[in-house]
């Protein structure tokens, strides 16, 4: 079992004295309604999301994956995949459950950037506030505004950009600390300019919500978000080690044995990446961001609208969100990364879908990977034409045949019996591909070009296609993409 650092009880009481934090949280009782397993997905559907949990934690090694799915609006479906818990010596192996919290990394982003929306709707501060009204001695902090911050778009130098916890983070540090280190040196580039992620931004915003409400972060944020919601299992991890039940941390130095990943002093993580819960709890708050339950419409807007810079080029990122287009529909999602944990979580708006991924091993895609390839099935998109035609074809050419008719004489003569049987057995021993996307179109030759990637867990293949204007197919090539 990982022994996670914890911070010293002196070191906390400062912490609370100088800069208003709420002591190290004692163990509570964990509400087991904000892990339980629901399951109200079709069969078919299920089968497709455990089939890419479990392949994709095959190929990454990744111990285990929490997954909890939204349709509809509802969450629908929660399940856990592989080992919280990995054996270690004497101590056995303890199967991942949907009850283990998992820390959440920068998915914690949104939750400060929704309680500074609360502020503003009660007329306490405004997104375009310069950051220095309440905070003094920033550079240009007369200058720099909320959103700006909220947006990555003020200029603040990352604190820490690492995919690992450097020997200086093992120590305790407070959000002060960070400030006066990182958010007086010189600005990377002149506020609205550039858009550049920096966690230095969040322990501004996080401090500004603590300085304007008058009371801890995590303590309004519990009274305004998690507790109206339901989100019981909602854990503090930069002031304590998670609460059981809990998933342990694991990383690997390049493709080497899992160990217990070192846990960051307290103080790291604060409004950055602090926060930890259940697959379940988070998919709560995923069902608030359709439904637009908490915050009022228009501070909705203001987070899911794209944030542009001064010259007027998008920046994909809203308020704590990224804000992209997936097959043409409206997507909010967030990655996140601390210690031990990566997470995912996929909100397609316009279609009351979200897919929220939790796993406990850092510095890997896993939990993006499931996210984003389970989140179009939950909402329900269908292949274009040309990926049907591709994919039937790629089917085809797994069993060894090929419809000839699709053919113009130029790929039918290409399709020799030999190229069909290598065809056949290099594919058939990748198994059903996860996923077959489009990715570009162009025009040549007069011919319709089409890429298309053919995704496997811990693969990519990339195929390409020319197709006349009546539809005959020209070229049909399947080569490595990585």
């Amino acid at each position: 079992m990982h022994d996670l650092k914890r911070c010293s009880r002196t070191r906390i009481l400062s912490i609370l004295l100088l800069f208003f934090l709420a002591p190290c949280i004692p163990a509570q009782a964990f509400n087991p309604t904000s892990g339980k397993t629901v399951d109200a997905l079709s069969p078919d559907l299920r089968n497709k999301i455990d089939r890419i949990a479990v392949q994709v934690l095959e190929a990454t090694g990744v111990p285990s994956a929490s997954v909890a799915v939204v349709q509809h609006g509802k969450l629908v479906y929660t399940h856990a995949y592989g080992f919280g818990r990995l054996e270690s010596g004497s101590t056995p192996a303890i199967p991942a459950t949907t009850e283990m919290r998992y820390s959440v990394g920068s998915i914690s982003k949104q939750f400060a950037a929704a309680a500074i929306l609360i502020l503003q709707e009660q007329g306490k501060l405004s997104l375009d506030d310069p950051v220095g009204k309440y905070i003094p001695g920033l550079t240009r902090g007369r200058e720099v505004t909320i959103r700006q911050v909220l947006s990555h778009t003020s200029g603040y130098e990352d604190y820490w950009p690492e995919d690992y916890v450097m020997t200086p983070m093992l120590k305790s540090t407070t959000p002060q600390q960070i400030l006066d280190t990182w958010a007086k040196k010189p600005l990377d580039f002149d506020p609205g300019t550039d858009w550049q992620y920096s966690n230095t931004n969040y322990v501004i915003a996080g401090r500004i919500v603590e300085i304007v409400s008058g009371e801890p972060l995590l303590q309004f944020l519990n009274d305004h978000i998690f507790r109206p919601l339901g989100m019981s299992s909602v854990w503090d991890s930069d002031r304590s080690p998670i609460g059981p039940p809990a998933a342990d941390a694991y990383y690997r130095h390049a493709l080497g044995p899992l160990r217990p990943a070192p846990a960051e002093g307290c103080g790291w993580m604060f409004a950055a990446g602090e926060l930890a819960m259940t697959a379940h709890d988070l998919a709560l708050w995923d069902e608030s961001l359709l439904a637009e339950s908490i915050l009022k419409p228009e501070s909705y807007k203001e987070m899911f609208t794209e944030v542009k810079l001064r010259n007027g080029k998008g920046t994909e990122y809203g308020l704590g969100v990224f804000i992209r287009s997936r097959d043409g529909h409206r997507s909010v999602e967030h990655s996140g990364e601390v210690s031990g944990f990566v997470s995912d979580n996929e909100v397609l708006i316009d279609d009351g879908a979200a897919v929220a991924v939790l796993a406990n091993q850092d510095a890997v895609s896993a939990a993006s990977t499931i996210a984003r390839l389970a989140a179009p099935l939950v909402a329900g998109y269908r292949p274009s034409a040309p990926e049907q035609q591709a994919l039937d074809i790629y089917c085809g050419l797994e069993q060894g045949r090929i419809d000839r008719s699709l053919l113009a004489p130029n790929l039918s003569e290409y399709f020799t019996p030999e190229a069909i049987a290598d065809f056949q057995s290099s594919l058939v021993p990748l198994g059903e591909p996860l996923s077959l996307r489009q990715t570009a179109e162009e025009r040549r030759g007069g011919m319709t070009f089409r890429t298309f990637d053919v995704i496997y867990p811990g693969r990519r293949l990339r195929l390409t296609t020319y197709t006349y204007p009546d539809g005959k197919l020209e070229q049909y090539l399947v080569e490595p993409a990585d």
